[in-house]
């Protein structure tokens, strides 16, 4: 008779429901886009550094546009390369990407 050495059973296995203890619903790419597309626009804290980085990620594939409030209400757009810096000094203002605001290099 040949041991097995395997893992016993997944039947003991408690999952526990609900997020992570610290996780934040828009920490995940999934969530963050759901909320943008949802909203329309979601602002974002100037110290919230894990939500900036996932935007950051989002706007680098196309999905979202990243603007950054000036000090007097203004909104500058951000270019990637600026968002990947996830700067912690104003607040942004993720929203999501119109496709008259993007260009998919076709000449008119």
């Amino acid at each position: 008779m040949r041991t097995s050495s395997a893992c016993p059973p997944a039947a003991n296995v408690v999952r526990f429901p609900g997020p992570r203890r610290g996780a934040s619903v828009f920490r995940d790419q999934k969530s963050l886009m759901e909320a943008v597309y949802a909203a329309g626009s979601l602002p974002v804290a100037p110290d919230d550094r894990l939500t900036k980085v996932t935007a950051a990620g989002l706007q680098l594939f196309g999905f979202v546009v990243v603007e950054e409030v000036q000090a007097d209400g203004s909104l500058r757009r951000l270019k990637a390369s600026e968002t990947i810096q996830a700067a912690t000094t104003r607040p942004w203002r993720v929203s999501k990407c119109s496709f008259a605001q993007t260009s998919f290099g076709i000449p008119s």
